[in-house]
């Protein structure tokens, strides 16, 4: 069986930087997604179509197809005033806010000054040169409920109360 879409895939991948450095992994295959819903970034997805259980394949994806290049527009200082009082507030920490367009997005605290925050609402991994090494380790065809889902259920995958 070869991964094409409407498959659930279960990976083991090594990811690094361009500075090879481990950013992520997951060795025993746990791992699962749901091929052609646009479950992980679109080059890997594009890359790993075709390949059957067994195969390994190391392959570089530029962040146009990974989580995309960084945009300074998604950089602003807010007011401090828009985070709770009580709440002591550090770089790194990460928020939920909403987009000019109204869509939910994470911003990660970049710096914090008496009466401003400067948030990122950039991915963590925009702009980074994503190096896999993944080895395909089970395929199988979705249910009727993984598709009507768009996601992978049970072992391994996403299970709903």
């Amino acid at each position: 069986m070869q991964i094409e879409n409407n498959r659930v895939v279960s990976l083991s991948y090594t990811l690094k930087d361009n500075d090879d450095n481990v950013i992520d992994q997951s060795d025993d295959g746990s791992f699962c997604y749901l091929h052609g819903a646009s479950n992980i970034i679109p080059g890997l997805e594009n890359a790993l179509a075709g390949k059957a259980a067994g195969d390994e394949l190391s392959v570089s994806i530029p962040p146009e197809e990974g989580y995309g290049v960084r945009d300074d527009a998604r950089i602003q200082d807010v007011p401090r005033n828009m985070f709770p009082a009580e709440q002591e507030i550090q770089a790194g920490m990460q928020f939920n806010a909403q987009s000019p367009e109204g869509h939910s997005i994470v911003v990660v605290v970049a710096k914090v000054e008496e009466d401003t925050v400067t948030v990122d609402g950039n991915h963590p991994l925009a702009g980074v040169q994503l190096n896999f090494d993944v080895r395909v380790m089970e395929i199988r065809d979705a249910t009727a409920e993984e598709l009507e889902h768009g996601h992978v259920h049970g072992p391994h995958g996403h299970a709903h109360d």
